[in-house]
């Protein structure tokens, strides 16, 4: 999986993940890009998509979209005991 490759889920996706560089990138158009948010069907493969964010020194935050019960948030200071498998 590719951090910022086309191959986004489609369908019912139930997991999320908001990253930033802890660096903050400009665009083409010389905006700077803040935040960004890619949907997952399962936790497993939003784990593997943070794992990824993480390793690259970025921050990262995930959780289930709504109305998906029930509802579960993992924040920043959470993510790598979340990654790791310790709920």
């Amino acid at each position: 999986m590719n951090l910022f490759g086309a191959n986004h889920v489609t369908g019912r996706d139930i997991w999320y993940v908001s990253y930033r560089s802890n660096i903050t990138p400009k665009r083409e158009n010389g905006d700077h890009i803040v935040r960004a948010t890619r949907k997952f069907k399962d936790e497993a493969e939003a784990r593997r998509f943070a794992q990824e964010v993480i390793e690259k020194g970025w921050s990262a935050i995930a959780g289930t979209l709504n109305p998906h019960t029930p509802k579960r948030t993992v924040s920043s200071t959470r993510i790598l005991d979340w990654i790791a498998g310790k709920h």
